[in-house]
């Protein structure tokens, strides 16, 4: 059986996260993705953290997996030839320069339609048109942009950006289902279409939940699922809640066996209201599921610092994994804070192909991660980082030229 996206092709103009993030998914689902890169360098990626002296890094390998790599000097005249001679045979192309970049390269939305009135042009940029549309955009500063940082963090200290990749791979995420979306429309109309990413409007639709929360803050003035309440204050805007999940469920991370010396002997605990009575008989506290002062949710809030000291006092008798085993029995939600060792040495997770082990020419042996997606009838083969330029001469190939001609334009220095 053939992959789902087998047949269309991908002209990935892409570098560091956002983009390879977005083309990776589609190669992974079966497109066959193009990465145009330039001769002798290629992207950044390929020399940053690196851990082997001249060899591709972890950055660049982790993100460019299952496609191919063609180097073509966009600034000579051969070599913008070549360029849009692949405009003309691909589907997709997906770029995340700086804002103006394409078009300063000779290749307008209008030019692109000349070429190939079919193509798709999917981008990622820092800002959507607006004030800042023209600034230039890494992680943390989508992650403070987005409104992430504002609310991440405990209310004493400053704001505090994820470790979550959730504005250059997020976005990146985000702008391969615009892409696909567009495929598919493009089936009923025939027509190409520009697909736009913002990294601060990705971010800001991973953290919807804070803007639910700011407008029942203005309404209100008080929210009482967070730690500030009883006892604190709210400002104008809402404020940074810890470890509380700032839903219906209080949550908290809670101290497990161990926690002195491993820095991750901790276990997120909910305290779901349909097993209140269960997480009272399991910490010892049963007088806690009948008495007014806890037996209800909006009795309990209040009393949350209480609670999970009471809960912590009883997590830090058990390991992580041995007061999940127990607790799941029960069907009480919570969750161990996994380290990346932990998850990197999981069984289960090789198992499914969310960690793969996957073998390079001159790195040998590493782990990455895998498709997050699972389709039942395209599973994925997760295949190595292509070397610079290792393509080339085959893409070109496919566009029809010789190998005397090939031979010239790199003698011209057009690839």
């Amino acid at each position: 059986m053939g992959k789902a996206l087998d047949g269309v092709r991908i002209l990935d103009f892409t570098h560091v996260q956002s983009g390879p993030t977005c083309t990776q998914l589609l190669a992974w689902f079966g497109a066959d993705v193009i990465k145009v890169e330039r001769a002798g360098a290629g992207d950044i990626t390929r020399e940053q953290l690196r851990d082997i002296p001249d060899v591709d890094s972890l950055y660049f390998t982790m993100l460019n997996h299952n496609k191919r790599s063609v180097t073509i000097d966009t600034k000579n005249p051969e070599g913008k030839l070549v360029l849009e001679a692949l405009i003309q045979k691909c589907d997709v192309l997906v770029e995340n320069f700086a804002p103006g970049a394409l078009d300063r390269m000779g290749f307008t939305w209008e030019r692109i339609q000349e070429l190939n009135p079919k193509m798709i042009v999917a981008s990622v940029k820092g800002f959507g048109p607006g004030p800042y549309e023209d600034c230039k955009v890494y992680e943390n500063v989508a992650q403070c942009a987005g409104g992430a940082a504002s609310t991440t963090g405990f209310d004493d200290g400053p704001p505090v950006v994820s470790g979550a990749q959730i504005g250059d791979s997020g976005t990146g995420l985000h702008l391969a289902l615009g892409i696909v979306t567009a495929l598919f429309q493009r089936v009923s109309t025939g027509r190409g279409q520009r697909v736009l990413a913002a990294m601060q409007d990705g971010v800001l639709n991973l953290c919807r939940v804070k803007l639910r929360d700011q407008q029942r803050l203005e309404r209100t003035g008080v929210m009482k699922e967070y730690p500030q309440y009883p006892n604190g204050t709210f400002g104008e805007a809402v404020p940074r809640a810890g470890n509380a999940s700032g839903g219906g469920q209080p949550g908290w991370i809670l101290k497990c066996k161990g926690w002195e010396a491993d820095p991750n002997a901790y276990i997120y605990f909910i305290t779901q209201a349909p097993v209140w009575a269960k997480i009272c008989n399991v910490i010892g506290k049963e007088e806690w599921a009948t008495d007014p002062e806890y037996a209800t949710p909006a009795a309990r809030l209040p009393r949350l610092k209480e609670i999970f000291a009471e809960i912590e006092r009883w997590t830090m008798t058990k390991t992580k994994f041995e007061a999940m085993e127990i607790l799941n029995k029960y069907d009480i939600p919570c969750g161990p804070i996994l380290s990346m060792k932990e998850i990197a040495e999981e069984p289960s997770l090789r198992k499914t192909g969310t960690i793969v082990e996957v073998d390079h020419p001159l790195r040998g042996k590493y782990l990455t991660v895998g498709n997050p997606i699972k389709l039942s009838d395209s599973p994925t083969e997760v295949t190595r980082s292509p070397l610079l330029g290792e393509h080339t001469e085959e893409v070109m190939a496919e566009l029809g030229y010789s190998l005397e001609q090939i031979s010239a334009l790199r003698v011209a220095g057009a690839i």
